[in-house]
């Protein structure tokens, strides 16, 4: 069944598009500009037809009440963290939702995804991210649900909230530590030079690598930078903020659909925004 749920993941090019919109998830205010409707959104989004949706198990079952065969493929978020906020609270946690893999299979989710986090002077995120991730594996492989894990490499909060670190070196074994922890699909964060971002697809050692899209940036500089990462060997994106809070959420998911499975360039990708 693991196999089944990843072809209804990944389209006939091979690729992904999974538009994240879980970040109401996590209690930050600023992560709700754009989804403040829910099911609004998420019927706009579907409409657009990206492959997958990423969704938290409260709002999952409004994308699978779309009638019909097409939906997009839901993918569960499984875990939820106090970490985004400035200042850090005075402790910080990283918890499973309850019967993860079960919930999944309940809402019936083509993947789940969790975290694997690394903050700085904050081991104890760190360790309960991977018995998060440990926890998750077997069940995944008991029910045949694919395991997407997040291994992001966050900077300081005190420069600002929700902040990732693009040092490569810090990165690269973050990535290799979430394949050999049993991932399925690897999420991860461009590096600061996008030019080097075939030493992550590398290190991860043939799993398919979906590339976070991370804070809001201008139309033409998010499709450049997707360009450049598909071409490096990237297998698709996750892309939250640049979607739901564009003005045109449904032409920029088209865009983006038509560079990561079409090849288009960057300019007959704008045409679907125009």
């Amino acid at each position: 069944m693991k196999s089944a749920r990843l072809n209804r993941l990944f389209g006939v090019s091979g690729n992904c598009f999974d538009v994240a919109i879980d970040h109401g998830m996590f209690n930050e205010r600023t992560f709700l500009a754009g989804i403040e409707n829910m099911k609004t959104a998420i019927e706009v989004i579907a409409d657009a037809a990206p492959d997958a949706i990423q969704l938290p198990p409260g709002t999952a079952p409004l994308l699978q009440a779309i009638p019909g065969k097409h939906r997009p493929a839901l993918v569960l978020r499984t875990d939820i963290a106090n970490i985004y906020g400035n200042p850090l609270p005075s402790q910080l946690f990283s918890e499973m939702i309850d019967r993860a893999v079960e919930q999944g299979v309940a809402l019936d989710a083509a993947c789940v995804v969790v975290n694997l986090l690394v903050l700085p002077d904050q081991p104890e995120v760190y360790r309960a991210c991977v018995r998060n991730v440990n926890s998750l594996k077997r069940e995944c492989e008991i029910y045949g649900m694919p395991l997407m894990v997040e291994p992001l490499v966050m900077q300081d909060n005190s420069k600002g909230a929700y902040m990732v670190d693009g040092a490569i070196d810090k990165i690269l074994p973050l990535v290799r530590q979430a394949a050999e922890l049993g991932a399925d699909i690897i999420k991860a964060d461009p590096c600061d030079n996008v030019e080097e971002y075939h030493r992550v697809v590398e290190i991860a050692q043939g799993l398919p690598v979906l590339v976070r899209g991370g804070g809001r940036v201008a139309d033409q500089e998010i499709l450049i930078r997707t360009k450049q990462l598909m071409e490096q060997g990237a297998r698709g994106i996750v892309y939250g903020r640049n979607v739901i809070q564009h003005q045109n959420p449904a032409g920029m998911t088209r865009a983006l659909m038509a560079i990561v499975h079409d090849k288009a360039s960057v300019e007959q990708a704008l045409l679907h925004i125009a």
